[in-house]
């Protein structure tokens, strides 16, 4: 257990952004899951915008590596061009 304020404060702290970082990696997930599986492409060009906006962000705050999103973003791009 930690012996000082501030270290037990840097725990809780740690623990808050933990499950805020798990809570948006999973959305992402969902959102690319509903996708991926959608052979719509009224509802997947709606959600191309949306997902990728969401990548753009969780990139920017190092929620996931920017590189990992730019791989998704480039898969999803190629998966509504090929349902066009």
């Amino acid at each position: 257990m930690a012996n000082h304020k501030s270290s037990i404060k840097r725990i809780k702290s740690n623990d808050v952004k933990r499950q805020r970082n798990k809570y948006y990696h999973k959305t992402m997930r969902n959102a690319l899951r509903k996708l991926r599986g959608s052979k719509d492409k009224k509802e997947v060009s709606g959600l191309l915008p949306k997902v990728s906006s969401m990548l753009d962000k969780l990139a920017k705050t190092n929620v996931i590596h920017k590189n990992k999103a730019s791989n998704l973003r480039s898969s999803i791009q190629l998966l509504v061009n090929k349902l066009k």
